[in-house]
């Protein structure tokens, strides 16, 4: 019985044994004893580059002049834009826009209830018509007493207190008139129209809702007219001018615009030390209000940088590189860029002056 345990046990010591010899044999071959005499000598190992494809445009970089651009982050919107809102406090019986309509001038933006504006403008308008008959007898009764009294058949007192109701009554019936007019025009407010050709933005109620003044039912803005709305630094706004043509990115269409300053605010924020400008845009398909925009202002001295253009850039994910020529082949050479300039970006570090690079590598890679 002990015989049969001890040799159970056996092939269980041994693995320990094994693993410890493999790992002798493989620190062996690691340090060169075992295998041979051969070694990977330290140093670089030379690359070897790619020969320059024909007709390749190459490009010697050079120090240039660059201004020294900066970026403000502005806001897109319509140069006119308002909210639509009721004169007085009535139910909402029907909004027929939503957002994204396109109107013209004079379609029917909602309708109210306008009950209770009906029944002032009936009760304006029969008080006009009272007011107007009174007037007419009190005119009919200065008739008479003028011809009374030039026959002197009445009495200065009651010539003038017959004038003097005469005028009274005309006062009121001109009164009267006034207020009829007054509720008729109120009586159009139950209908609100937009202003001008526009397009909705937010609708901001609902039918069965409460109308108040000075709580709008809608936005109504202009969409083709559009403008960058940016607030610079008040270093930079001596250096700004009106009509001045300046360089602006709209992040959602990934594209750069040419815009003219149109407008500026005279005065400084004292708490921003800023200044509002607002940038005229012109009109392309995709832009619309409440984008974000970046305006580029140079509003320091220039300064050196080593330009090449976009098109050398070759993308390696989130990598950049260009295609390098050194001894008549091409190399890849990592860089990290900077500012662009129109089609040009600046270089901070992987490339000198003088150095030749390919002017399509995006292309050659």
């Amino acid at each position: 019985m002990t015989d049969y345990n001890s040799e159970s046990q056996r092939p269980k010591r041994l693995i320990p044994v094994a693993a410890i010899s493999a790992l002798l044999l493989v620190i062996l071959f690691a340090l060169g004893i075992l295998g041979g005499n051969k070694k990977t000598e330290p140093g670089n190992t030379a690359v070897r580059g790619l020969s320059v494809p024909a007709g390749a445009k190459t490009l010697k970089i050079t120090t240039q002049s660059a201004a020294n651009l900066l970026s403000w982050q502005g806001t897109v919107r319509s140069r006119l834009a308002v909210k639509i809102a009721p004169k007085l406090n009535t139910r909402i019986i029907e909004i027929p826009v939503h957002p994204g309509d396109r109107l013209k001038k004079g379609d029917v933006i909602a309708r109210l209830d306008d009950r209770d504006l009906l029944a002032a403008y009936n009760a304006a308008n029969a008080a006009h018509i009272a007011a107007q008959a009174q007037a007419a007898q009190a005119k009919s009764e200065e008739r008479r007493i003028i011809d009374l009294y030039d026959k002197q058949a009445a009495t200065r007192q009651n010539y003038d207190a017959v004038l003097a109701q005469s005028k009274a009554a005309q006062a009121m019936a001109n009164q009267a008139a006034s207020s009829a007019q007054q509720s008729k025009v109120m009586l159009g407010e139950n209908v609100l129209y937009a202003p001008f050709d526009g397009e909705v933005g937010e609708r901001l109620q609902e039918p069965g809702d409460m109308g108040m003044p000075n709580q709008p039912l809608i936005t109504f803005l202009k969409p083709d007219d559009l403008r960058l709305d940016v607030a610079i630094a008040d270093r930079c706004a001596p250096r700004v001018k009106l009509g001045m043509t300046v360089n602006v990115r709209i992040d959602a269409l990934q594209q750069s615009l040419s815009g003219k300053i149109d407008e500026i605010t005279p005065e400084i924020d004292p708490q921003t030390r800023s200044q509002q400008l607002k940038v005229s845009l012109p009109k392309i398909r995709g832009l619309q209000q409440g984008q974000f925009g970046w305006l580029d202002l140079a509003c320091q001295s220039e300064q050196s940088a080593l330009l090449i253009p976009v098109s050398a850039i070759v993308h390696y994910g989130q990598l950049q590189a260009v295609k390098v020529v050194e001894g008549g082949l091409l190399h890849t050479r990592h860089i990290r860029t900077g500012k662009q300039y129109g089609e040009q970006l600046e270089v901070l570090s992987g490339l000198h002056a003088g150095e030749t690079i390919l002017v399509d590598g995006g292309k050659a890679q």
